[in-house]
């Protein structure tokens, strides 16, 4: 079932998936596919166009702009910005007020899982990856790889963290330049080689 609360703006041509739950004053603009089991919290934005994965939590005052893609399992925190515009005026050089016909809009890409802590800004067309987390008033101007912890302005790598959240301790070197890695939560283990990162097979 889905619930979406009286004074939320869900305008037509909007598709909302089963189970999901749409709180005070958010706003979802015609185009927007939005998943199933998805918490929409309060005074959120979602433009037109853009798609959010099942199972996905978009926290208060949050604005996602279009053309933003958002995979399954993604958190984006309170207030968090993701930006649209590579070059954004109000006005041409001829003084005139720009429409959406004088731009192309450009969309950020959150991989599954991922997690943007509150009052971090995403500026397009930056992808953040699986799993990775952005810490709070971040300011990420370049990717980031999957499972990597990006912080500070402007944003960089300062460790891993694994699918629980917790950030990821040293376990050794294992051979031809790679490392492992250990989720102190779950005790599963990550090997990172040339700087990419992925959770070791059972």
């Amino acid at each position: 079932m889905i619930r979406i609360d009286p004074t939320a703006e869900v305008e037509d041509g909007a598709v909302v998936g089963d189970g999901t739950v749409i709180w005070q004053y958010a706003h979802l603009r015609s185009g927007t596919r939005l998943g199933r089991e998805c918490v929409v919290g309060r005074g959120v934005y979602v433009g037109p166009g853009t798609k959010i994965g099942d199972r996905c939590k978009i926290e208060n005052y949050a604005l996602v702009y279009e053309p933003a893609i958002v995979e399954d399992g993604a958190f984006i925190g309170p207030a968090v910005v993701f930006t649209n515009d590579l070059h954004p005026r109000a006005i041409t050089p001829r003084g005139e007020l720009k429409t959406a016909a004088d731009w192309d809009a450009v969309g950020v890409r959150v991989g599954r899982g991922a997690s943007i802590g509150a009052r971090a800004v995403c500026v397009a067309p930056v992808r953040i990856g699986a799993w990775a987390t952005v810490a709070a008033g971040a300011v990420v101007v370049k990717d980031a790889p999957d499972y990597a912890l990006v912080a500070g302005i402007p944003a960089r790598q300062i460790g891993w963290v694994g699918e629980a959240g917790y950030q990821l301790k040293p376990d050794g070197e294992i051979g031809a330049g790679a490392k492992a890695w250990l989720c102190p939560a779950t005790g599963l283990r990550y090997l990172e080689l040339n700087g990419h990162l992925r959770r070791e097979q059972a």
